[in-house]
């Protein structure tokens, strides 16, 4: 009896101190989910995507591909530390070691050729390449590598832009065969005996198996959407594939080419994407399955002793995005592709101050250039976490279903209060019968509304305050502030989709720092690229689904002309997309235009999404209009399209929702993602300042919720909805939009070196400038060319406060 009491007194110590542990390691996000991550970290370089174990089990390797440097770094297992790290131009993913582990090979991303490393005494050094072809633009983006320099000293690499397999000779760096995958290749992995290759086909749903011996395709088996990393058991006989899009990992029987068995990885059975299952790894055993969940920032943890009959175990909390799992020994390894938290930019993207520039100007190349851009603030981590044991587990478990926000029971039902104008429940009514959601570019609260007394705002980093944005202004003193407000992107390039469908693929995810960062590659998102596209579409598949009617403007329409399925129909054609040379109130004009006749027949559309994007601006780009021009000219389009609706017949049954698909161009006190939002309709709680944490996803689920439509992923299906704005009291008082305060047609002077700096860049698609370069350009052009960029302390958390305050 004592000794079981002295036992059970032991694991609640265990209990408790793990408990402790995960509590005090408790990051908010600004997506409103939460990170425990546990184990040991180590810093990383940006966006690690694949990690690496050499053969001898010493070292491992990580490729950071990421928007910022890329590098690939070198860890020492032992004493879990970085021991080197080198930059590569360009990279992407692929990553191998050779069978004596002092070779290193790694994908060259863009410039379409393979970089060889030499291993010595912990240390990594280039020591040779190997081309497949010319640079970007010309098309082939090497992904995912295998290497037999035992056998038949050849190499196998996939490509994402030809879409190819290569078998290379390694000693003759000749390509010996090439063969069509049919879609974008993600990864290779020779099985135990090298005698034949698994290729996942990310962009095709399939495995294909590649015979080494006969140089040909043998199988094609099906599996799950977004098939990506893969392992084998150590006999070769069961294959296990995470399939991104499905929350899922396939587990293919390979002497038959079969699915034995699909295991869910989600923390719910039946969940929406979301989960986004993109690393896999057994045991040291066998026994044990983990799975990386990127969007749910855990593992999942499988017993497969029996594939077929596979038993979850439970789940381990990690850090914010992870991309890839690694086992030693009893070690598990993580790679978290974001880190561990979010981060405020007050300096950046902003040029440093005037000294330090002449400080290095004078030599003192030491000193630190901090840029605080938001595609390359967020270093990646490497976390250690020793083999829990079972109590420790659940300890895990229960953390990670505590730090997600998503249930199976927010589907359906949510929070909110009886009576608002916001539902609770999918398919309850609402007195509001239209939708116009407004999607603009790239600003951040404090750089638009951080004069704004009642909010949390940074004077000192407000560049288009109330002189340029009148309206913007009379909106949040009119009808609701919000100073809490966070998008789920960190570009344009997912910033789009995450705005039209609560999420972003892993393909999107992982690709667009690379363009963004000039390495190459296509911008993706928009509808730009059917891999980026997310499984169960956009908002407008979902309105279709619920037979919810519904009309696009510009957005995911490129010249009158959807670029996605469900558009085809719903498209305004005589709207001007994108494009700078043409202003947002030309565009108004055009939509009013529009407006008035299907308001005439009687054939206006309960979702209306519409695209007015002149913020984003040009820069000082010589004789185009000035910043300020562009911003007032978007302000002055935002204000006659509030004018407009509120004066007519369904003005009594409308609301208006307004956000930036992302904040990239801007500094912000608080958190980087943080951005202006706005919310106009007679159900919106007049002269109120909600600070309730909100993000693109909730704005989402608040449409949603309005039009009786279900969410599309785990994301809007999770956040919190914006009910607390809202009111059971409606005031019908029209809005009058305000002149512009500046002049609309203000150029930029034609000479001067902003005006030659900024000739130098494509302006006609949006974030196809470097933002660093953008936003120096755009800082010096407005505050002047000596003025010192703000400093603010580089952190802060996100607090998440819940109440409503009236003025």
């Amino acid at each position: 009896m004592f000794a079981t009491s002295q036992l059970t007194f032991s694991q609640n110590n265990i209990q408790n101190r793990i408990s402790s542990i995960l509590e005090s390691n408790k990051v908010g996000l600004p997506n409103g989910w939460t990170l425990t991550p546990v184990g040991k970290q180590i810093e990383l370089g940006d966006l690690p995507l694949n990690l690496v174990i050499s053969h001898h089990k010493k070292l491992a390797a990580v490729s950071n591909n990421g928007q910022s440097t890329q590098t690939i770094d070198l860890i020492d297992l032992a004493s879990q530390r970085k021991i080197d790290s080198i930059a590569i131009p360009k990279s992407w993913y692929g990553l191998a070691f050779s069978s004596d582990d002092n070779t290193l090979y790694a994908s060259g991303g863009h410039d379409n050729m393979i970089r060889i490393y030499k291993i010595n005494g912990g240390k990594i050094a280039s020591k040779d390449s190997i081309v497949l072809g010319k640079p970007w633009p010309n098309k082939i983006g090497i992904a995912g590598l295998a290497v037999d320099d035992k056998n038949k000293q050849q190499l196998y690499t996939v490509t994402r832009e030809d879409k190819k397999l290569y078998v290379v000779d390694i000693k003759t760096k000749a390509t010996k065969a090439t063969y069509d995958l049919g879609a974008e290749g993600y990864t290779c992995q020779l099985t135990p005996d090298a005698k034949q290759l698994y290729i996942s086909v990310w962009g095709g749903e399939k495995i294909l198996v590649w015979d080494v011996t006969q140089n040909k395709i043998t199988k094609e088996i099906p599996v799950g959407s977004h098939p990506n990393e893969i392992t084998f058991s150590k006999n070769g006989k069961w294959l296990f594939v995470a399939n991104a899009n499905d929350n899922s990992v396939s587990i293919i029987d390979t002497k038959t080419g079969a699915v034995v068995e699909t295991l869910n990885a989600a923390l719910y059975p039946n969940a929406p994407s979301g989960s986004t299952s993109n690393g896999v790894a057994l045991s040291t055993d066998g026994k044990t399955l983990y799975i990386a969940n990127a969007d749910n920032n855990c593992l999942a943890v499988f017993d497969v002793s029996k594939p077929g009959r596979s038993i979850s175990k439970g789940f381990i909390p990690v850090g914010w995005y992870p991309t890839n799992v690694k086992v030693v020994d009893k070690t598990i390894l993580v790679t978290n592709g974001k880190g561990l938290s979010s981060k405020a930019n007050p300096q950046g993207p902003n040029p440093t101050d005037q000294k330090e520039k002449v400080d290095r100007h004078a030599g003192d190349l030491n000193k630190p250039k901090e840029i605080q851009y938001i595609a390359g603030l967020f270093r990646g981590t490497l976390s250690f976490i020793p083999d829990p044991k079972p109590e420790e587990l659940a300890l895990y478990s229960r953390a990670v279903y505590r730090n997600t926000p998503y249930s199976k029971e927010k589907e359906l039902q949510t929070e909110g209060e009886a009576g608002n104008p916001i539902p609770m429940k999918v398919g309850a009514p609402s007195p509001i019968k239209y939708v116009f959601y407004v999607i603009k570019e790239n600003r951040t609260y404090d750089q638009v509304l951080g004069d704004v007394k009642q909010g949390n705002g940074d004077t000192s980093l407000c560049l288009f305050g109330e002189k340029i944005t009148p309206n913007q202004h009379k909106i949040v003193n009119e009808f609701a502030l919000l100073d809490n407000f966070y998008v789920d992107a960190e570009v344009s390039a997912d910033g789009h989709n995450w705005s039209m469908g609560a999420y972003a693929t892993d393909y999107l995810e992982k690709t667009w720092p690379s363009s963004y960062g000039g390495r190459g590659g296509t911008y993706g998102g928009e509808g730009e690229r059917e891999i980026a596209n997310n499984k169960g579409g956009f908002i407008w598949d979902n309105a279709k689904r619920h037979q919810v009617s519904y009309r696009t403007y510009g957005e995911f329409a490129d010249k009158g002309k959807p670029n996605v399925k469900s558009l085809e129909g719903n498209v305004a054609t005589g709207y001007t997309s994108y494009d700078l040379s043409v202003a947002d109130t030309t565009r108004i004009r055009q939509w009013k235009a529009d407006f008035d006749q299907l308001i005439q027949k009687g054939e206006m559309p309960q979702l209306t999404t519409i695209r007015i994007s002149n913020d984003h601006t040009e820069g000082m780009r010589a004789g185009k209009k000035s910043p300020y021009a562009h911003v007032a000219d978007n302000d002055l389009a935002v204000g006659m399209f509030v004018d407009h609706i509120s004066k007519s017949p369904i003005w009594k049954e409308s609301a208006i929702f307004i956000l930036e698909d992302d904040a990239q161009n801007g500094p912000d006190h608080v958190d980087a993602h943080r951005s202006p939002a706005y919310l106009i309709s007679p159900y919106v709680k007049r002269r109120s300042v909600d600070h309730t944490m909100y993000s693109t996803s909730g704005m989402i689920r608040t449409i949603e919720l309005i039009l009786g439509m279900k969410p599309m992923t785990q994301y809007d299906a999770a956040a919190t909805p914006m009910w607390r704005s809202f009111s059971t009291s409606p005031d019908y008082t029209p809005f009058d939009h305000i002149d512009a305060n500046v002049d609309l047609n203000e150029r930029n002077p034609s000479k001067g070196k902003l005006a030659i700096w900024s000739d130098k860049y494509d302006w006609s698609k949006e974030d196809a400038v470097p933002d660093l370069v953008f936003n120096e350009i755009l800082w010096q052009g407005l505050k002047g060319e000596s003025a010192p960029a703000p400093k603010r302390a580089a952190f802060l958390k996100v607090s998440e406060k819940k109440e409503d305050d009236d003025d």
